[in-house]
């Protein structure tokens, strides 16, 4: 859980009497007025946090506010960095693809899915080539085949519109 300065409250903007006091140590220094323990923190040059606000008294430390901050945002920062986005590249092919031009857009869908990202390969017929949406999905299933030792066949191949559609994404290694 991120906590941000919305949900805590420092020093004056604690409304309750007592609060439980943990040093900046972690030392326990048990129940006292908050207002004693708002004087502790001041003597020390640091602030009073409250930390747990739903326990009963709520569980104030005192800290360095700024420095925990920043020490927040760098963990924050830290997670965003080890999150992969996955993208979905496209790879568009038309039913009466020489064999070329096929392995090109294979070697292209490889790369990609090498990269993390999940491949969307889209057969696009024009005009009559409606009439044989088979060989469009011979197409896919022959791409399929090709990759099958490294990705799953997330969506099998489907016809929408003009366009017939299969996704693929990079299986995953444990």
């Amino acid at each position: 859980m991120a906590i941000s300065k919305e949900t805590l409250r420092i020093n004056e903007e604690i409304r309750v009497r007592e609060v439980r006091v943990v040093s900046s140590t972690g030392e326990q220094l048990g129940i006292m007025q908050t207002r004693d323990a708002l004087r502790t923190a001041l003597e020390q040059q640091l602030d009073l946090v409250e930390v747990a606000p739903t326990a009963k008294p709520p569980v104030c430390r005192i800290m360095d506010f700024g420095k925990f901050k920043y020490e927040q945002q760098k963990r924050d920062k830290e997670v965003k960095k080890k999150q992969k986005v996955v993208t979905v590249k496209e790879v568009k092919l038309r039913p009466n693809i020489e064999d070329h031009d096929f392995n090109v857009k294979l070697k292209n869908a490889q790369r990609f899915l090498e990269d993390g990202d999940k491949v969307k390969v889209t057969i696009m017929f024009r005009g009559r080539e409606l009439s044989h949406p088979e060989l469009g999905k011979q197409i896919l299933v022959k791409m399929a085949n090709i990759l099958k030792d490294m990705v799953t066949v997330e969506r099998e191949p489907k016809l929408e519109g003009k366009n017939m559609i299969m996704i693929l994404s990079a299986k995953q290694h444990n």
